[in-house]
């Protein structure tokens, strides 16, 4: 069982329009509003692993930690009550992969306060020894309002890997002793890019996916760190449908021709899941030529059966900076971010879905913006449409989708287009929104910029692969982290966006 460990408590300024909800200086589209954007909420405290010393990696290169960091957070909104919301996120990033532990920050106040606690995933979170790191932190709840946080639990040398889920009764205050979903002790298999889904319509119901790579030979591909165009990313699938108490035994979700990343499953009001995905398809052991594409995969049967892989869009990549398609534009040092990674939401009254990502088709290839394409079904999908309304070509990235109560389109991402040749990097974090299904939108910067350069160092700049979006009713509550004034420096914090 886990402890609280840390209150935070700041009152949420709505301010005037003008202030702290900073406009771009377009015409807003017809049925648009400005909608009212609090202060940033501080979300994360003091690391409570700091006298941890679990995690430095065997061999010449143990890794380097960064104290105080909190990255890659995810959030969710109790759809019981929803003024408790429950954060995750990495503590304590670890250069090569991973992290101290998860923490869990819930609010019972809709956002006004937050307070930390965490399941036991990693050594230092009070778990198993041989966890020396965790990562990819995920959260939802279930019809009842219980909470489920999943966590990919690893051993410093990432030999070992495991995907765990631990269930909290109680809005978050504490978390339960963790499941073991999978658990692979050779390098040959690393199970990778998890997230968990409850079902709205089906009590008892929730769903965990993610990659199980596969190197041959037992090669390391370090998964971690840079997929190797060797392994092969099988999506795999578990489910529970009573309330967490047992879990089904791992099976694949599409033939080995197909390789995935990113899967996360969606439920329609229908109760048809939606899995979404990056993939590319495979002939032999490499992908084939313009193989690289965003899909989905669909089943009507709570995943007994899925249907066979179809395309949202193909995938343009924009031109790379040391392995990343994000670079810092004055020093080209890469910034690393999930530009390939897609984010799913559905409307709960008209059950159309909303995928985005990140990619360079809008750019030429020179970089990355961000990029939306729905479907009224989950198997037929439009056209895809730029978000981002940035400028000049600058680099937008890591977005999140999510759709409030009276069908409002919100999408939130980073953005550098207030970068200059002056030293550092400018980063915004902008949240768009849609009143028309995607079709126009209206960008509204959710408080000043922070310096990327102060990001930690994990393989390049790195704040996550992913950030944190949902919706209070008309409003919506976006999740992410940002650097402060200091050197390898991360921080969550909270801000609601509100409905005129």
């Amino acid at each position: 069982m886990s402890e609280v460990v840390i209150v935070r408590t700041t009152r949420v300024l709505f301010a005037a329009l003008g202030s702290s909800a900073l406009l771009v200086a377009t015409a807003l589209p017809a049925g648009a509003y400005p909608l009212v954007v609090g202060a940033q909420v501080p979300a994360s405290g003091a690391s409570p692993f700091a006298g941890c010393t679990a995690g430095p990696a065997p061999g010449p290169d143990p890794g380097t930690v960064s104290p105080n960091t909190e990255i890659e957070p995810f959030v969710a909104v109790n759809p019981t009550d929803p003024a408790n919301i429950i954060g995750v996120f990495q503590q304590d990033r670890w250069s090569t992969g991973g992290s101290r532990g998860l923490v869990a920050s819930r609010s019972t106040d809709g956002g006004q306060s937050w307070a930390e606690s965490f399941a036991a995933f990693s050594e230092c979170s009070g778990g198993d020894p041989v966890y020396d790191r965790a990562s990819d932190p995920w959260v939802t709840f279930d019809t009842a309002g219980n909470a489920y946080q999943i966590s990919l639990s690893i051993s410093a040398d990432q030999a070992t890997s495991a995907v765990l889920v631990s269930k909290s009764t109680d809005q978050g205050a504490t978390w339960g002793s963790p499941v073991t979903l999978i658990r692979d002790e050779t390098t040959a298999n690393f199970n990778d890019k998890e997230s968990i889904t409850g079902d709205p319509t089906r009590p008892g119901h929730v769903y965990a996916v993610w990659d199980q790579v596969t190197s041959p030979g037992g090669l390391p591909s370090r998964p971690l760190d840079l997929p190797s165009l060797l392994s092969h990313g099988v999506p795999l699938f578990s489910r529970t449908t009573d309330g967490g108490a047992t879990w089904s035994t791992p099976t694949p979700m599409a033939d080995a021709l197909l390789g995935t990343v990113g899967n996360q499953i969606a439920v329609l009001p229908n109760g048809t899941l939606v899995d979404v995905f990056w993939g590319y398809r495979r002939a032999g052991l490499l992908p084939t030529p313009n193989s690289l594409f965003v899909g989905v995969m669909t089943s009507t049967d709570a995943g007994e059966n899925w249907s066979r892989p179809m395309q949202v869009s193909n995938y343009v990549s924009a031109v790379s900076c040391d392995g990343e398609q994000v670079c810092d534009p004055d020093t080209g040092e890469p910034v690393r971010a999930g530009t390939n990674l897609p984010d799913i939401a559905v409307d709960p009254d008209t059950g159309r879905v909303y995928v985005v990502w990140a990619d360079a088709r809008f750019s030429g290839g020179t970089t990355t913006d961000v990029v939306l394409s729905s479907s009224v079904d989950g198997t037929n999908w439009t056209t895809p449409v730029k978000v981002n309304q940035t400028p000049v070509p600058v680099a937008a990235f890591n977005p999140a989708v999510d759709v409030s109560s009276d069908g409002t389109v919100g999408v939130l991402y980073y953005d550098f287009r207030e970068n200059t040749p002056a030293p550092g990097l400018p980063t915004t974090v902008f949240l768009a929104h849609s009143h028309d299904a995607g079709a126009t939108w209206t960008e509204q910067q959710l408080g000043a910029a922070f310096d990327m350069e102060n990001a930690p160092v994990a393989r390049g700049l790195f704040l996550g692969d992913y950030q944190g979006l949902d919706n209070i009713g008309a409003d919506f509550l976006a999740f992410f982290s940002r650097t402060s004034d200091a050197p390898d420096s991360a921080d969550v914090v909270a801000v609601r966006a509100s409905a005129p």
